[in-house]
């Protein structure tokens, strides 16, 4: 297949049949062999050969680059999300490597295919993304280099601002960006109040100037009418903004680029730590019961266990994955579930509680199906697991030099786990008024529990924020522990305090 050596492939084939006959279902799955510059210049595009032009990808190169060449890190596999799935294997790894590798990206293409979180996934993303880089070359040789970049920087700066979760709402399903040919970007300029115009010479008879200064006196008088806009706090602040913003039609396709993809990337992080424990598990399954000899398995000990390698300061989703997934297996296999398991207080019953129930593959194939990391880690994240795997809160002690033991409290344990799983660690915002106080300026509100937004991170988004929207904006959050309302008019940040604002004034705790 691809350019497999003919060795390779007669692994491919044994490697497909064996993870078919486990019970994986996964799309067709192209491998590809490439040197170590190639596949760093694949992962710089975030798994994708052809990207659209922007620096930020050759920053990474560089980045990946250096790292492989001064033998801080190695890439070993690289799957894209796709039908057909896409992976790339590098030259030069050892046979075993090539081997695992395979075994493991079988796994990850039966859960892009089976999790209900990938499901509203464009599966022909290869083919999007090629044809969205076609369109940014487009702008740049319309409108020059420079000035697309740099808009494709603002973009980038705010792509996490998405509703991760409206792809699963018909209702909110985002819609694929247009692309307009110059002749219409030309003609397509249709700001409140002018009607759209097909035929340029009838611009001015169509659209006279009176005309439109009358339109859109009465659109931002009906906009100060309604009590607020939008009506209910929107979270997809990047598609509010190719809605409203006052931006170009390039400008308009880009950001809807930008945002097309960050869609499609949020169910890997939303999923990494099942995705990775997924094909991990199956990885070693496979290996080790069906394609491996006896001569390699020293080797691959060495490999896997490195992979799953976890100190006390750090989180592997690679280690937590598989051992939740080994643990699910057990218990669904032993019965050691349901109200039955839960009620009984006899501690030496529970430790050799053993029904033969032989439920475990199958449960282990329905948890893949429904559940993210947020739901997998709070069902099935059990106080039994963390001190087996010593899940414990650490702090660094000054005195002794050494990390310490902060807390074996398991419901804390988990509390913080989810809560840093929850958006992916990033904080919540939504669009609350979109004609704060009655000048077209944007409000946005901060969801604040119990952690502040970085005061730097938060002003630079602002200023990228205020250049897309060309008005002053504001962020309602809680700084230094008090509720405060951060506004940046495009030369300087002003705070003042949420208690002091009167009711009606951009307040939205005071608001009905």
């Amino acid at each position: 297949m691809a350019n497999l050596t003919a060795e390779l492939e007669r692994e491919r084939v044994k490697i497909q049949k064996a993870a078919e006959g486990v019970g994986l279902d996964f799309y067709e799955t192209i491998f590809e062999l490439v040197t170590y510059d190639q596949l760093n210049q694949i992962a710089a595009y975030g798994g994708f050969p052809v990207r659209y032009p922007h620096w930020r990808f050759g920053m990474e190169y560089e980045s990946l680059s250096k790292s492989y060449e001064y033998g801080l890190s190695k890439i070993y596999e690289l799957v894209i999300n796709n039908d057909p799935c896409y992976a790339y294997l590098m030259e030069g790894n050892e046979h075993l490597d090539q081997k695992l590798v395979m075994a493991h990206v079988f796994g990850h293409c039966d859960f892009f295919k089976n999790n209900y979180w990938f499901s509203p996934t464009n599966r022909k993303m290869m083919d999007n993304m090629a044809n969205h880089a076609t369109r940014v070359r487009r702008y740049m040789d319309r409108h020059g280099v420079e000035t697309v970049e740099n808009f494709i920087d603002l973009c980038l700066s705010l792509e996490n601002l998405i509703d991760r979760f409206a792809p699963y709402s018909p209702k909110k399903t985002p819609l694929p960006p247009v692309e307009l040919s110059e002749e219409e970007e030309a003609r397509h300029v249709s700001p409140a109040g002018k009607l759209k115009v097909h035929r340029g010479y009838m611009e001015n008879y169509i659209n006279p100037p009176e005309f439109v200064r009358e339109q859109a006196a009465r659109q931002r008088e009906e906009n100060q009418r309604s009590a607020i806009f939008p009506e209910k706090p929107e979270r997809d602040v990047l598609s509010f903004l190719g809605q409203y913003a006052p931006l170009k039609p390039w400008q308009q396709d880009i950001l809807a680029i930008v945002r097309e993809e960050s869609y499609y990337f949020a169910p890997q992080g939303m999923t990494k730590i099942m995705n990775e424990g997924w094909a991990s598990y199956w990885h070693s399954k496979i290996l080790t019961e069906k394609i491996m000899n006896d001569s390699e398995i020293i080797d691959f000990a060495d490999r896997h266990s490195g992979t799953m390698a976890m100190s006390p300061t750090s989180f592997n989703p690679y280690k937590v994955g598989i051992e939740l997934f080994r643990n699910i297996e057990e218990r669904w296999n032993k019965g050691q579930y349901g109200k039955e398991w839960e009620e009984c207080p006899d501690l030496a019953a529970k430790k050799n509680w053993n029904r033969n129930t032989g439920e475990g593959k199958k449960k282990i194939f329905e948890v893949r199906k429904h559940y993210n990391d947020v739901t997998f880690i709070d069902e099935f994240l059990t106080e039994d697991f963390c001190v087996e795997h010593k899940m414990f809160v650490y702090k660094f002690n000054k005195r002794t030099g050494q990390y310490e033991v902060d807390t074996r409290d398991f419901k804390l344990i988990k509390k913080k786990f989810l809560f840093q799983l929850t958006n992916f660690g990033q904080p919540i915002i939504n669009v609350v008024d979109a004609n704060h106080n009655n000048r077209g300026e944007l409000l946005l509100a901060h969801l604040y529990e119990g952690v502040e937004m970085q005061p730097d991170y938060m002003q630079e988004t602002m200023k990228n924020m205020c250049t897309i929207w060309g008005r002053p904006v504001a962020v309602a959050t809680v700084l230094d522990g008090d509720p405060k309302i951060v506004s940046f008019d495009g030369t300087e940040f002003k705070h003042q305090s949420l208690a002091s604002l009167p009711v009606g004034e951009g307040n939205p705790e005071k608001k009905d």
